[in-house]
């Protein structure tokens, strides 16, 4: 269960999709509004 929540994470804040792009590719946390950078690896596993 713990590897679906990190490529959940993974998916959201560190991946930018290409279909986000306004004017540059976004990850869907920084289009909602929650981050306004693409997440490190390194940040995703500060949070354990």
């Amino acid at each position: 269960m713990f590897a679906v929540r990190l490529q959940f994470m993974h998916d959201n804040f560190a991946r930018p999709h290409k279909n986000l792009r306004n004017p540059y590719y976004r990850t869907p946390a920084m289009a909602a509004g929650l981050t306004d950078h693409v997440w490190t690896v390194e940040e995703i596993l500060s949070l354990l």
